[in-house]
């Protein structure tokens, strides 16, 4: 089974396509994960420079977060056509809201399995705090009534919402692990989704608890003949990314954290 690492554009936009995914090339990844450009030289340059460098396309959709909810899913199917329609590997979607009704998300779920289809292009779902998907129990609903809901797993949110790394829900956390096509591997902790520094021995706990469910996810997939697995290290920007207090300038480098992510996750799953 071949192991893939995706780089998130996330913190990365002031830098031009160009630059960024020479860098991306550079660095070992196979690939990026990005929302798509509104804009349509930006957007066709994003593509070209993507076919140029042999990188491919994760599409990120995380825009559509208007509270009325015929306004929401209209923008939503508007978004997730737009990216379908780049051709991506997939679409990674943080999809719904935490206070929509279940019959809600799941009409905005059903919406995203119809333009699949129509595309030929996988619509997963993150789990993320402020969408459907907010935390693990909640989570367990959908993918309980929805035998085809497929995720994007991120546990640190879950760990977050949660107050706790959920050995309490082990149920909840076995069945998303069953249904996990994708992992964005930022480690959290019980306080907040973004640790400082994953190198540091005072986070030590916290990126076990999260390598422990990655480990369980990895071996899936090798049982099931998945012919690869991906992932994206997003440690992400402020406020996700700590600051020194007045200065306000961050306590690491994001880009290198991220590298250092991947080289630690290549290190320990890409055997085969």
């Amino acid at each position: 089974m071949n192991v893939h690492f995706f780089c998130p554009r996330w913190g990365q936009e002031h830098t031009p396509w160009k630059e960024f995914l020479q860098h991306v090339k550079v660095a070992g990844y196979q690939g990026v994960e990005a929302s798509l450009p509104v804009e349509d030289d930006e957007r066709d340059l994003l593509l070209n420079e993507l076919a140029t460098q042999g990188l491919q396309f994760i599409g990120q959709h995380w825009e559509t977060v208007c509270a009325n909810f015929d306004q929401h899913y209209s923008e939503f199917e508007h978004r997730l056509q737009a990216l379908a329609a780049a051709r991506p590997l997939f679409i990674n979607s943080q999809t719904g809201k935490d206070y929509y009704s279940v019959d809600q998300n799941e009409k905005l779920i059903a919406l995203a399995d119809s333009i699949a289809a129509q595309t030929n292009v996988p619509v997963i779902h993150e789990t993320h705090r402020g969408k459907f998907s907010f935390a693990a129990h909640t989570t367990r609903t959908y993918l309980d009534r929805l035998p085809n809901l497929r995720i994007a797993l991120d546990i640190s949110h879950w760990f977050n919402t949660a107050e706790t790394f959920l050995h309490d829900q082990p149920e909840a956390v076995a069945l998303a692990i069953s249904r996990t096509d994708h992992i964005h591997c930022r480690v959290g902790h019980t306080e907040g989704p973004q640790i400082s520094d994953p190198r540091a021995p005072e986070w030590q706990e916290a990126v076990q608890q999260h390598l422990d469910i990655w480990d369980r996810v990895v071996d899936l997939h090798r049982q099931n003949d998945r012919s690869s697995c991906t992932f994206t290290p997003e440690f992400g920007a402020p406020p996700y990314m700590f600051l020194q207090p007045y200065t306000c300038q961050p306590v690491v480098n994001q880009w290198e954290v991220n590298s250092y992510m991947m080289e630690l996750l290549r290190k320990r799953y890409d055997s085969d």
